[in-house]
């Protein structure tokens, strides 16, 4: 068991800066997925352009992914939440509503079929393409149950048996970040590229909004219990001279407005997708020409 070694007192800011944690097993997860995707994207665009979807900005998006999943796992702030639970909040949050929607945005699954040969390419397609298959994926990738597996992961993972299990065992807090990065990466899949992303963004902006909604509870209890409710971050806290109650607030806070802030953004940007397909619809039902039909 390997148990996380707090600090004694807090750290200059200088020390505070080189605290970066270099862990072999996240620099080689995050080199691999920016291999797999070089190559596979390198390959589509050689054969086929961007007619695959993968643009040059879905790539972008990509990359900035992986460097925000650096920025929370390698950075002095991977270190600071073995102390405090509002720099582990943060950590979490970056994970969860920055990096999985930029790498989700990045359309991950075309260039990783792109690496294999022609022939791999073509048989992994049609094993995906089965019936138990595809259906397997299209229920786990519905909005219903994405957002019910994405809440289930943060509700559960915020029990304090289970948070403090976590921080005992870096095993644990391994599968915690894992759960909670994939169950996002879900979640958003569902809502951009699922069926409600390809009919129409309303019911997608619906459901950004009830995990705003029951994402607001969660921090509010956090921010306004009487009580420390992790003791492991409490006693760190509390060795570095800081008041455990003062940085649970602030852990309830962080992920109550600058979270909920980001969600409603992605909400309302939902939204606005939303207006102008319906926009189109009109004028291309009023119009057919402009919509590129003839006619009859």
């Amino acid at each position: 068991m390997t148990m996380h070694p707090g600090h004694l007192h807090p750290p200059s800011i200088a020390t505070w800066i080189g605290w970066w944690t270099w862990d072999p097993l996240v620099i080689a997860g995050l080199g691999l997925g920016a291999a797999i995707y070089a190559t596979g994207v390198t390959r589509l665009w050689r054969a086929s352009g961007y007619r695959h979807g993968v643009t040059p900005a879905r790539a972008v998006a990509y990359g900035a992914g992986l460097g925000v999943c650096a920025l929370a796992l390698l950075s002095p702030l991977d270190r600071a939440s073995d102390v405090l639970f509002s720099a582990h909040m943060a950590q979490h949050e970056l994970l969860m509503l920055i990096a999985a929607p930029l790498v989700v945005l990045g359309r991950p699954l075309v260039p990783a079929l792109w690496t294999l040969p022609r022939r791999g390419r073509v048989g992994v397609g049609r094993a995906l393409q089965r019936p138990g298959v595809a259906g397997a994926w299209r229920t786990l990738t519905s909005p219903v149950v994405a957002l019910v597996l994405h809440a289930a992961v943060r509700w559960l993972w915020h029990l304090p048996v289970l948070f403090d299990a976590a921080l005992a065992d870096e095993r644990i807090h391994a599968f915690q970040h894992l759960t909670f990065f994939a169950s996002a990466a879900v979640f958003w899949w569902a809502l951009i590229h699922g069926r409600y992303g390809r009919i129409g963004y309303g019911v997608a902006a619906a459901f950004v909004f009830f995990t705003m909604l029951h994402s607001g509870l969660l921090a509010a209890i956090l921010a306004l219990s009487d009580h420390p409710l992790y003791a492991p971050h409490a006693a760190a806290t509390a060795g570095w001279g800081m008041d455990a109650m003062t940085d649970q607030q602030r852990a309830g806070l962080l992920m109550w407005i600058p979270g909920g802030i980001v969600m409603m953004a992605i909400g309302l940007a939902m939204f606005a997708a939303w207006l102008g397909q319906a926009a189109r619809r009109v004028a291309g039902s009023r119009h057919p020409g402009l919509s590129g039909r003839r006619t009859p």
